[in-house]
């Protein structure tokens, strides 16, 4: 729920042929990792020689995970000695408007001059069939999906105010980075974290703490030492924990 308890609702459309037979985007929820599902909850830290919380219990490396929605692979694509192929079995058509391929790449020079710049690196594009609409004010913020350092990618991260712009598809640079990857990325795996926000502008102030604020920050540090889960329980928004669900 957004702050004023309204239900807000991104729209995704795609070409009719393509209706049932690409894989929905979902709230990020829906698509969280087997490895964060099946990895213990503590383990042992040799280094205090007692058992600590893993990240499955951190609330703020969760909930980043469960943020939005994702935007899903939309075929099997093999990769073996670098080369990728795919069927994307997409139906025929007529319309000539959107691509017949999971992927695309761009030349490294589109790089050239930033991090990013690897001339014998491989800069891919990800192609998605789905236009994203969202509601009057907001934009979304596309990125990597959060955590995911699993994934032989790293999707780019853009901002696009897909109030104004959603008759077209928005497609998601990526650079490779695991060259050593061979396999199958499967159909639905997230290519892309889809974060609405509301354009608003923002300023800053700087300051010391006030007593006050020393007093509080203490008090609360002290908890936090003395406690388990202090920010679950008595911080965490629970509107933050799930994205909601389209009917």
């Amino acid at each position: 729920m957004s702050e004023d308890g309204a239900l807000r609702t991104l729209t995704f459309r795609c070409p009719k042929e393509l209706e049932g037979v690409l894989p929905k985007p979902q709230p990020a929820v829906g698509a969280l990792p087997d490895w964060l599902k099946t990895m213990p909850g503590e383990a042992f830290n040799p280094w205090i020689g007692e058992t600590e919380d893993t990240v499955k219990r951190c609330p703020p490396f969760v909930d980043a995970m469960t943020l939005g929605f994702v935007i899903p692979l939309l075929c099997d694509v093999k990769v073996e000695k670098g080369e990728f192929t795919w069927d994307a079995k997409l139906p025929a058509t007529l319309s000539d408007s959107y691509p017949r391929s999971p992927m695309g790449f761009h030349h490294p020079s589109q790089a050239a001059g930033t991090p990013l710049f690897d001339p014998d690196g491989l800069v891919l594009k990800f192609h998605n069939l789905w236009t994203i609409q969202a509601p009057s004010g907001y934009s979304l913020l596309f990125t990597h999906p959060a955590n995911r350092l699993d994934l032989p990618f790293r999707t780019l991260t853009g901002l696009v105010d897909c109030d104004l712009f959603h008759d077209a598809f928005i497609n998601f640079p990526a650079i490779w980075h695991d060259h050593s990857f061979a396999g199958v990325l499967e159909r639905g795996t997230p290519i892309a974290q889809c974060v609405p926000i509301r354009r608003e502008v923002w300023s800053e102030t700087t300051g010391p703490f006030s007593p006050e604020d020393a007093a509080r920050a203490d008090s609360l540090v002290g908890t936090i030492r003395r406690e388990k889960s202090v920010y679950r329980r008595n911080f965490r928004s629970t509107r933050s924990v799930r994205a909601p669900r389209r009917p």
